[in-house]
């Protein structure tokens, strides 16, 4: 037997606690009293040896080992939650897909529809955030992670190369009239602050030294600043591959010549080698690699992508 696992009544009164931030609240929750439910967090304390939650006049605030054991635990939680839900309802063949948010509502959910008309026995289930996911906790089967690949003992596979190029908006680009990147900098700029490419980049790329003074709006995903392009708020650095649905549409335009883009690979298909022995890992490997690798128009053609 492992001694080395909390009671669940406690984890699960802890993290409630943590949740609504309230003893009484999570006691309502979860059919308890504020009494038992202070035993439970008590009795993790006492099993952890730390303290995890401070009592103050503003009520119930997690300490440091509080909110980095929620960040662990939660997860877990999650996991047997979805388990035990699938085996209530007769779930099989299930497969968890975790994806950086834009990605996820850009790229992927209007390709989703192929996968379940290919793979009617996979029930896909689909987490969006910017956190990686920890293999360990048994939340997914396979990640797909944006950024710089430093992910030691696990399988990491690119999934396309992208073109990086300032877009946008049709009346932004007739009301600014911009004819070379210099100009720019008196434009307004939106950043996303996540990109592995940043403005300073494309535009040493293209002969301009001078560093951005400031930005009009600044984003941490990629789908907030092309949002904030297709309103004419701004000048949006970004992935005509990731755009493609506002470039097809016509929303955004490349503001310049296309080639003159920086090329990145930047998202990565990421899983522990062993996940793809499973049927279902298998066969959405194979079907979103055919997607990736499937032809892609030019942004030049107005097109951006698939």
């Amino acid at each position: 037997m492992r001694t080395s696992l909390p009671p669940l009544p406690a984890l699960l009164a802890f993290e409630a606690v943590a949740r609504r931030r309230s003893f009484a609240l999570a006691a309502t929750e979860l059919h308890l009293t504020a009494s038992a439910i202070s035993h439970q967090v008590a009795r993790l304390e006492e099993f952890l040896g730390a303290r995890l939650f401070e009592r103050s006049s503003r009520g119930v605030e997690m300490t440091e080992a509080g909110a980095k054991y929620l960040q662990r635990v939660s997860g877990a939680l999650q996991a047997l939650t979805a388990a035990s839900d699938d085996v209530r309802q007769g779930v099989r063949n299930t497969l968890y897909v975790h994806s950086t948010p834009s990605f996820a509502s850009l790229w992927l959910m209007p390709r989703l529809g192929h996968f379940s008309q290919a793979h009617p026995g996979v029930s896909l289930y689909l987490s969006a955030s910017h956190q990686h996911s920890d293999f360990a906790l048994g939340q997914v089967d396979l990640d797909i992670r944006y950024g710089v690949p430093n992910w030691p003992g696990l399988t990491v596979r690119p999934l396309f190369e992208e073109h990086i190029l300032p877009l946008a908006s049709p009346a932004f680009m007739e009301r600014y009239r911009l004819r070379e990147p210099a100009e720019l900098l008196s434009a307004p700029l939106i950043q996303s602050t996540v990109s592995v490419v940043q403005w300073a980049d494309w535009l040493t790329a293209q002969g301009v030294e001078q560093p951005v003074e400031r930005f009009a709006l600044r984003f941490d995903r990629a789908q907030l600043a092309l949002d904030a392009a297709v309103q004419g708020l701004g000048v949006a650095l970004e992935s005509s591959t990731i755009a493609a649905g506002h470039l097809e549409a016509g929303r955004l335009r490349p503001l310049f010549d296309v080639g003159r883009h920086l090329a990145v690979q930047a998202h990565f298909l990421v899983y522990p080698p062993r996940h793809e022995q499973r049927h279902e890992v298998a066969q959405f490997l194979r079907w979103l690699q055919a997607q990736a690798q499937a032809p892609q128009a030019g942004p030049g053609d107005g097109t951006g992508g698939t």
